[in-house]
């Protein structure tokens, strides 16, 4: 393979059984890391990349990178400015913003399209989908992604495919109760201009058909799409044509990948996407949950999972997706790539370091100057801000909140994850803490905080919003010999079904003492995933209010496969 996998490919048939050597331990990215699409390019160091969806989390669509498809490396976000796209910071829902995208590679430069969505928009209004290309001959640099060129298509799930004439094509899932198929139109990548508008498949014959990609093989082009909505109904379909505008013919063995009516882990099986290793082997993407039969639960929401993929005849066979898959031997040497592992630990001292790592996020764009690094004067650390706001705060606007929140993905079963503050508050409502946190419908706190009617008497709640059930409070007085301190909250998904939330003064760590626990169940992402961190709020109190914090740990505990 040169390029990427969607320009035209002649490769010969490998059996799978021929190598079967290696296991793939899935999820290949865990944690919030949906919608996956990946590709090869050997010009850079034989290197695998993906991108995944990030809604309304910014920096956005983060960009990783693998030498052997088993480690993986966050190595920028192609959405970091909030320049790029200032239409983000626009009041919007959480099922809203930066959706599904498409990573491809041609002649040295890198393309990424995608779709924002404007969730307050009614689903049939053309306007809710804006799509755009970012562009990059750099991957590893976020501030290198260019700023988007826009184009018109009236649905979202964009990808793009070149043909063997250099003709460009861009498909796209139209909203799927008006014109539900796949749309198609040649683009000018320089200027977003698009030519006809043609319905190319209408898919296998289930509901939702979204997430296309198109390739060549063999003289064949293939139409790789997704089917039966981001449930547990999920799956992939193919069709297939001579010609790049069909008409597709469905593969009789559709859904060529789904795991669907089983009592599988890994459920929500679907929108996949399909690449060539330096062999010519092929593999394929698709995001998954992992969900626990009994409870339903999913905290770690939609994520990506790879498999190994044959070719019977003219049609592809995707390897059913488990937590542990028999493969060929894996590809490249292993080398190290520059970045953050996605799976990895940490410890960060605030109080000693020059910026923030880059696997941090926040819920929308964060106000300017409310997440600083201080390493002088009276407050030292990571210290957050939260702005002043009118009231009543505007429901599901991500960016107006009187909250700052600082986040990074939960990205293991089992974790541990604490850190130390200094907060005195002043003012009733004022409080700063920890949370886990999927939207601000859906998390839960422990924090300090002071009280109406008690200003000098700080603290520790627990407490959270949740659509599934209503979390149950805690409230506990600060102890008084804690309070000339810093103090350790910690969060601890200890088993499968429940997590815990405890407080302690940071000089005797023996002291820390359990506030809540809480099932897990609370928190169901939709589309998205639990992330962790620290926040600072005024609640009620229209006042602006700080809290410094230093010593962050995450430890990985545990890794659910099955």
């Amino acid at each position: 393979m040169k390029t990427l996998l969607s320009t035209a490919l002649a490769i010969s048939y490998v059996s799978l059984t021929a190598a079967q050597n290696s296991t793939i331990l899935n999820p290949m990215l865990p944690g919030f890391y949906p919608d996956p699409s990946c590709i090869y390019v050997p010009e850079q160091n034989k290197t695998y990349f993906c991108a995944s969806s990030t809604f309304l989390t910014f920096p956005g669509i983060p960009i990783t990178a693998s030498k052997d498809l088993q480690s993986w490396t966050l190595i920028s976000h192609a959405f970091s400015r909030p320049e790029q796209l200032p239409e983000f910071a626009a009041p919007n829902i959480p099922t809203g913003g930066l959706w599904a995208p498409t990573l491809r590679y041609k002649d040295g430069v890198f393309y990424m399209v995608t779709t924002h969505v404007y969730g307050d928009a009614p689903e049939e209004d053309t306007s809710r989908w804006v799509n755009f290309i970012l562009t990059t001959t750099d991957p590893y640099c976020s501030r290198c992604w260019s700023d988007p060129v826009y184009f018109t298509a009236d649905g979202y799930d964009p990808s793009l495919f070149w043909d063997d004439d250099g003709q460009v094509y861009v498909t796209w899932a139209p909203y799927w109760r008006i014109d539900p198929g796949i749309a198609q139109a040649t683009i000018n990548l320089e200027t977003g201009e698009v030519g006809p508008r043609k319905v190319v498949w209408g898919g296998s014959g289930n509901r939702v058909p979204e997430g296309p990609h198109t390739y060549k093989k063999d003289g064949w082009y293939y139409l790789l799409i997704a089917e039966g909505g981001t449930g547990e109904g999920h799956s992939v379909t193919i069709g297939r044509s001579k010609s790049i505008n069909g008409p597709y013919e469905s593969n009789p063995a559709n859904p060529v990948l789904t795991n669907a009516n089983t009592t599988e882990y890994f459920q929500a099986v679907g929108h996949a996407d399909l690449f060539q290793d330096e062999r010519g082997r092929w593999w394929g993407v698709a995001l998954s949950r992992r969900t626990d039969r009994a409870t339903k639960a999913s905290p770690m929401g939609r994520e990506s999972v790879l498999y190994p993929v044959t070719w019977e005849g003219e049609w592809p066979v995707l390897q059913p997706v488990r937590g542990e898959i028999s493969s060929w031997e894996f590809p490249g040497d292993g080398g190290e790539i520059p970045g953050l592992l996605v799976d990895a630990s940490e410890d960060v001292d605030f109080s000693e370091v020059e910026e923030v790592p880059g696997n941090f996020v926040s819920y929308g764009v964060s106000a300017d100057g409310s997440v600083q690094l201080k390493s002088d004067g009276e407050k030292r650390g990571l210290c957050l801000v939260a702005p002043v706001t009118s009231l009543p705060v505007p429901a599901g606007n991500a960016t107006a909140q009187n909250v700052t929140r600082l986040l990074r993905r939960q990205s293991h079963s089992l974790f541990t994850y604490s850190v130390d503050v200094d907060f005195a508050p002043t003012k009733p409502g004022q409080e700063a803490g920890v949370t886990m946190f999927i939207d601000p419908d859906n998390h839960l706190d422990l924090g300090i905080v002071s009280l109406s009617g008690n200003v000098s008497t700080p603290y520790l709640r627990f407490q959270g919003q949740s659509d599934s059930d209503t979390p149950e409070k805690a409230l506990v007085e600060l102890p008084v010999e804690w309070r000339d301190g810093s103090i350790r909250l910690e969060i601890k998904a200890f088993n499968a079904s429940h997590v815990s939330f405890s407080a302690g003064p940071t000089k005797y760590e023996s002291r820390i003492k359990t506030i809540a626990v809480a099932p897990v169940t609370l928190l169901q992402p939709q589309f998205t995933g639990t992330a962790v961190g620290v926040y600072v709020t005024a609640n009620v109190s229209r006042s602006s209010t700080e809290a410094c914090f230093t010593t962050w740990k995450y430890q990985g505990d545990g890794q659910f496969r099955s």
